[in-house]
């Protein structure tokens, strides 16, 4: 296929009212601020991406084909016991052994997004997969689609995101065991306050109700237990999870990563009702191995030298002297605890790391994965802009791309989100 040498970064004056516009559409996170961005705002139209069809083409099978190359390494990691190796505890391991024996019936995933290394003069590089709980939604699937119909109505966009997301929840409907009382009744939730998981929330309950859902949003903190009757005379007994109308959760959707919600003081109510089959979480237990960054390592060894792959191992030292290479602690997330350096003799780092960044994780282990050139563009000003694509998976289909932006060569939450077209 004939592709840009280059993806194109295309600088525009932004709308004069585009925070309205923006509010409007229920978007009330467009202006987290940014250490490194003038303008202060986490959506950025000062810019845009231009692919051409081809390119799209090329995102599109790459995301297809690294879709089911995580689940065949899933299955690899889950029936050789690899999983003490992704750092996962006995309990969380018989969940999710559970969970993969059943996911084509009451364990089904619903979304992902790749983050893909690609500036169009190679195949896209896999740089993680956030199978679990996946940010820059709503933004990739109705922002951007928004202004693109306003700005430029005669290009196209890859995005049927929104389309997709119906349509998984649909299918998921459709194969859930339900109650006579409670059919088809869905909650979902996160941590509150919290900005955009609430914004993101929002725009699930809405895709939930046009698949047919009867669907409430409600607060981690508000979900209740009811305890049996019998447990006080030590009988084992089944107990639910309840919403603040004392009504039984028994589908639950969650923007709260399975490992924070096990570390819980009912996590191990959640992990008994999930393995008795009396709650169904997506994203479930088994997406817990594809969002471990432990399955790059796995991927390389199973596809080494694969065109979508980077080499990554869980030793630094398995990669020759003067590799630059990208440290990711297993269970980090949006760029938390990366750092970028170079490996010298014996696996030790020449010197300091070339960037890195902050945060919480870390203690679990890391994988080291060779740094992949992302697009690159300049503004007027002459700041260079590097850029990922975040490719969105919907159950297991292509639906459309999200690109972040950052003068950095790490990529974080509060990096930018840049629209699209082609």
């Amino acid at each position: 296929m004939a592709v840009h040498k280059d993806l194109q970064r295309v600088s525009l004056e932004p709308r004069p009212d585009w925070q309205a516009k923006a509010e409007a559409l229920g978007f009330d996170w467009h202006s987290a601020p940014t250490p490194d961005d003038a303008v202060g705002t986490y959506w950025d139209e000062s810019a845009y991406w231009r692919l051409t069809a081809d390119e799209v083409d090329v995102l599109e099978a790459a995301t297809t084909e690294l879709h089911t190359m995580c689940l065949a390494a899933a299955e690899q990691a889950i029936g050789r016991r690899l999983l003490p190796h992704f750092g996962f505890d006995p309990k969380t391991i018989a969940l999710i052994e559970d969970s993969w024996r059943r996911r084509d019936t009451g364990q089904p995933g619903l979304y992902g997004r790749f983050d893909l290394a690609f500036a169009g003069d190679g195949p896209p590089k896999l740089i993680e997969y956030n199978a679990e709980t996946p940010t820059g939604l709503y933004e990739a699937a109705v922002v951007q689609w928004a202004w693109a119909e306003e700005r430029f109505p005669e290009s196209d966009q890859f995005n049927s995101i929104h389309e997709g997301l119906v349509e998984a929840w649909q299918k998921i409907r459709e194969g859930l065991p339900q109650s006579d009382h409670e059919a088809a009744a869905l909650h979902l939730t996160c941590l509150m306050p919290h900005a955009e998981d609430e914004g993101t929330l929002r725009y699930m309950l809405d895709t939930a109700l046009e698949a047919g859902w009867t669907a409430k949003t409600i607060a981690a903190a508000d979900i209740g237990w009811s305890t049996p009757a019998d447990a006080a005379k030590g009988k084992e007994s089944g107990g639910h999870f309840t919403d603040l109308q004392e009504r039984q959760i028994s589908t639950l959707f969650k923007i709260v990563p399975w490992d924070w919600l096990l570390a819980d003081d009912f996590g191990t109510h959640l992990a008994r009702s999930v393995l008795d089959g009396r709650l169904t979480v997506i994203e479930p237990a088994w997406k817990m191995v594809l969002a471990n960054k432990a399955i790059l390592a796995l991927l390389w060894e199973i596809y080494p030298d694969h065109p979508y792959l980077l080499p990554a191992f869980m030793d630094r030292a398995a990669f020759a002297a003067g590799t630059t290479i990208v440290a990711k602690p297993l269970l980090g997330r949006e760029g938390a605890n990366v750092s970028i350096g170079v490996i010298g003799e014996g696996g030790a780092l020449q010197g300091a790391p070339i960037a890195s960044t902050a945060g919480p994780y870390g203690a679990e282990g890391y994988v080291y994965q060779a740094l992949a050139p992302l697009a690159v563009g300049v503004d007027p000003a002459g700041q260079t802009h590097h850029a990922v694509i975040g490719s969105w998976v919907i159950d297991g289909i292509s639906r459309g791309i999200g690109i972040r932006e950052e003068t950095g060569l790490i990529t974080h939450n509060r990096s930018r989100f840049v629209p699209h077209v082609f």
